[in-house]
């Protein structure tokens, strides 16, 4: 009745032919149900068993039911991850370890905000006070004051396997568990049995060939202590107060960090070609966006879509570098032949202006011909092609990151979140000890900085002391510091050979507890001056510090650290 236009015939006609292919893969609706819940309750019920050490469970599961019946129970599993205290790891945090081993899961609310409040105990006035704290749908704000503010779900399908499963219960025992807790032997409770399963309760992994259900035996959970007993005899500790840390206020007075060693500037990178190699300089003309030129131009694909590190590592393997006297961006990579781009922005009539985006964010761009399109191509071997951000319009950033400044006048470039990346040198000291303990081998701290992808690393005496700033200062530069960077996968790459290795963002998720923050952002205003300031290595860098350190700022709604 609101269709608008012709109605979908082609559509409509195919749904017969689609039901009729799916009935001779499977052998009906029926089959589907007894086969996806066969999954779902063998995940369930080993789900709901994983203990730590101290008996506290692995995961809080959400659900109506215990998973008996599939005539009330459908193939989903929706839950928290907590750890050995009881306290709610975030959902965005599983998200990311997930994604590391190729388990593609769902997270929030799940477009049924009644479900999730009843599930979650949330009070309306909690609803308020997370809508206050800058939490809307679809964001990764997951826990406010240390409280969730929705779950993870898993969800099985015709084409889902019992080897899924499993791969499913051993990301979460390699992630949650230590060696010695993980008792739980994954293959000895995977025996077919179909006692006391009707004869009509079948599952299929093949077109012609039926298996029998999956079921645990009561002999092979015996030893594996049961949610009742547990639970009765488990309190988790009351939760620390974990508030959000409140955005500076713009009429607070500021404390300056008193005392120690002075902290200066240790090393400058700027990032030409969006989620490319670093280009190292020792000192750089800073612009309305940043850095003079960092992350004005990306890679797209065929389609037009932002390629990034996590689609294709070997990104990191394309060297930008910035010729301020000769006006051009040069470009090189291994087994290619140099290549050079103009750095004067070619908007004129014969460039065709189009629209891209960089997460949520909308930008104008320009094609930067086929030249380095076809460089690009056979380099990457897909075809991709070069574009840069117009300078008629500029990148807006969010409001809620830029109190005290103009947020009218702040613009970025073609960057996931702010202007800079900063990240401390004792802090990645610390972190490469507990990352070096993981791995059993010794890890170059370079290669850990390359890895962090930050504008400005600098040098202070104490680790993770850039957590409590309000704002800094470099030379005549002002910069405020709008919150943490929430780390991805993109950490997980080598920067010099484009290797994945998901140990180093578990590394960082176990020692930062129950975050993967590392770094701060930074933004600043405009310059009024006619001329550029210039950041320098060695430059002295004075923060000021927050008026509440206790409170940590919240994440925004992109993973941030992809570019």
């Amino acid at each position: 009745r609101f269709e608008d236009g012709t109605v979908s015939f082609l559509d409509i006609i195919a749904l017969k032919h689609g039901f009729d292919v799916l009935e001779k893969l499977t052998g009906g609706m029926e089959k589907i149900k007894q086969h996806t819940f066969a999954l779902a309750h063998y995940t369930y019920t080993v789900l709901s068993n994983l203990k730590y050490a101290n008996g506290a469970p692995v995961v809080r599961i959400y659900s109506d039911t215990d998973f008996s019946n599939p005539d009330v129970q459908g193939p989903i599993i929706n839950f928290n991850v907590l750890d050995e205290n009881g306290q709610v790891l975030g959902f965005s945090q599983v998200d990311s370890m997930a994604s590391l081993h190729n388990i593609h899961v769902r997270t929030g609310c799940f477009c049924n905000t009644g479900a999730c409040q009843m599930h979650l105990d949330m009070s309306n006035e909690d609803i308020q006070r997370n809508l206050q704290a800058g939490h809307v749908c679809g964001d990764n704000i997951d826990l406010v004051d240390g409280r969730p503010t929705g779950s993870v779900r898993i969800s099985f399908g015709y084409m889902s396997s019992f080897e899924d499963a499993q791969t499913f219960l051993n990301f979460i025992i390699a992630t949650r568990l230590s060696n010695s807790d993980a008792e739980i032997p994954l293959q000895s409770v995977t025996k077919l049995t179909t006692e006391s399963v009707p004869d009509d309760h079948l599952s299929f992994n093949k077109a012609d060939k039926l298996s029998p259900i999956l079921q645990i035996s009561d002999r092979e959970l015996r030893n594996i202590p049961s949610e009742a007993e547990t639970t009765g005899s488990w309190q988790p500790p009351e939760p620390e107060a974990e508030s959000m840390r409140a955005a500076v206020s713009e009429t607070a007075v500021p404390t300056c960090r008193k005392g120690g060693k002075p902290i200066t500037v240790a090393k400058i990178y700027l990032y030409p070609i969006k989620s490319c190699s670093a280009f190292e300089v020792t000192e750089w003309p800073v612009g309305n966006q940043g850095l003079l030129y960092d992350r004005n131009w990306m890679v797209v694909n065929q389609n037009g879509v932002c390629m990034t590190q996590k689609q294709e590592p070997r990104l990191c393997l394309v060297n930008p570098s910035i010729d301020l006297k000769q006006k051009i961006m040069v470009i090189q990579a291994e087994g290619m032949d140099p290549i050079s781009v103009p750095l004067e922005d070619n908007t004129g009539k014969e460039a065709v202006i189009c629209e891209s985006k960089v997460c949520s964010h909308r930008v104008k761009t320009y094609d930067c011909g086929e030249r380095i399109a076809g460089w690009l191509s056979t380099f990457l071997g897909r075809p991709c092609r070069l574009i840069r951000q117009s300078s008629d319009v500029k990148s807006k950033s969010h409001q809620k990151h830029t109190k005290g400044l103009s947020a009218t006048n702040i613009s970025l470039s073609l960057v996931n979140e702010a202007q800079y990346l900063l990240i401390n040198v004792a802090s990645i000291l610390q972190l490469k000890e507990h990352i070096s303990a993981r791995l059993k081998e010794p890890l170059e701290i370079e290669e850990l900085i390359q890895r962090f992808r930050a504008n400005i690393v600098i040098s202070a005496p104490e680790s993770f002391e850039e957590e409590e700033w309000a704002e800094i200062s470099i030379g005549a530069l002002q910069f405020q510091v709008v919150g943490p960077c929430s780390r991805c996968q993109i950490i997980c790459i080598d920067q010099q050979s484009g290797e994945r290795n998901k140990e180093i963002l578990q590394s960082l998720s176990a020692a930062r507890g129950r975050k993967t923050n590392f770094g701060i952002y930074l933004m600043n205003q405009p310059l009024c001056s006619s001329f550029s300031e210039t950041l320098s290595v060695g430059s002295q860098v004075l923060p000021v510090l927050k008026e509440n350190p206790e409170i940590q700022p919240p994440t925004s709604n992109e993973e941030k650290c992809s570019g």
